[in-house]
């Protein structure tokens, strides 16, 4: 008879269970915040504007959006 004892999981099973639930915003703004890269945030906004300009103006909204330029 052999005796099975559990696994113990590893630092990087144990992180993955406990960010699982984490969305994706909420992970990069984890990594500006520890990686202490807060440059980022200004270019990631104008180019989630830009998409978001972008994804409109195929719209109803784009006479709209054409008078702000």
């Amino acid at each position: 008879m052999s005796e099975t004892t559990p696994r113990v999981p590893s630092e990087f099973e144990k992180a993955a269970a406990d960010a699982q639930g984490e969305s994706l915003a909420a992970e990069f703004w984890a990594f500006l915040a520890q990686n202490k890269k807060w440059w980022l945030a200004p270019i990631v906004i104008v180019m989630l504007l830009l998409g978001v300009l972008i994804f409109l103006s195929s719209t109803a909204a784009a006479p709209f959006i054409y008078t702000l330029f």
